[in-house]
């Protein structure tokens, strides 16, 4: 019998994560079976209880319950206690489940995959949500010369940096003042691009040969990556990446392999450009 994995969320209906473990699992020839699961708002400790109590290996979570996860998991990881989210719980063979993220791992990783540069590099992260949180820890693991986090309500993202002030150089600030301020590498963590507005940015905020990063991903460019382009960079790229990213890291605590991402994303896109052009 095929060993059992989900995805829980809500809504959970555009989840790409049972084709994308699927095609991992078509790679390693690994036997399990991955599904998604809505689950009602409020009712995330009924699911998951459920789930492992029927023999579920494994769950990847999504929003709005990767606080509940974080609540739920019996342990955590040093990565998932710093981002206060959990986006994957393993059922341990004494029957404890062990709550991590991983996100920030899956985002670092496609950025090097890509050929980018972040060691040395001024770096800048707009928003300072879960999003944001959770990928502070592998970035600064990165040794950037500096990591700015601005948003608009400054204090949040004051917050933020004092939280992960021991693991580097990085501070917090309102986005007004980004005034006159240059960097090497721009990530948006807001949910800008699905609400189709920016929040106001200065004209000259990339330095020469910038790279910009949306974690958000679409058929067509984001409206960030469109302000990128316009405003200079010179590498661009949204988070689906990231998406299939965090899944192998996933795949790789679940089934201790790791599958090739290139391929998964490359089919991705090409089924996201057919389908938009249908």
């Amino acid at each position: 019998m095929s060993d059992t994995y989900a995805v829980f969320g809500n809504p959970i209906v555009q989840s790409k994560s049972p084709v994308i473990h699927r095609q991992f699992c078509e790679q390693t020839g690994e036997d399990m079976t991955y599904t998604k699961q809505l689950v009602a708002e409020g009712d995330f400790n009924i699911a998951a209880n459920a789930f492992f109590k029927d023999g579920g290996h494994g769950l990847n979570i999504t929003a709005p319950f990767k606080q509940d996860a974080f609540a739920y998991a019996t342990s955590l990881t040093e990565r998932a206690q710093r981002a206060g989210a959990v986006n994957l719980l393993t059922r341990q063979v004494d029957g404890s489940v062990t709550g991590d993220t991983t996100d920030g791992v899956g985002m670092i990783n496609d950025m090097l995959n890509l050929g980018w540069e972040l060691s040395g590099k001024r770096v800048l992260v707009l928003g300072a949500g879960g999003a944001v949180r959770g990928v502070l820890e592998p970035l600064l693991g990165q040794n950037p010369v500096e990591l700015c986090i601005a948003n608009r309500t400054a204090s949040k993202a004051e917050e933020l940096a004092r939280d992960f002030h021991d693991l580097g150089s990085v501070a917090g600030s309102s986005l007004e003042a980004l005034a006159g301020k240059q960097f090497d590498v721009v990530i948006n963590g807001t949910s800008a691009s699905l609400h189709g507005s920016l929040p106001p940015l200065p004209d000259d905020l990339l330095a020469p040969n910038a790279a910009c990063y949306d974690m958000m991903y679409a058929a067509n460019p984001t409206i960030f990556m469109d302000w990128a382009t316009e405003h200079g960079a010179t590498k661009v790229a949204d988070g689906l990446g990231m998406l299939v990213g965090q899944a192998a890291e996933s795949f790789y605590a679940w089934r201790h392999i790791r599958p090739e991402v290139v391929p998964v994303i490359t089919q991705l896109r090409r089924k996201m450009s057919d389908a938009k052009n249908k």
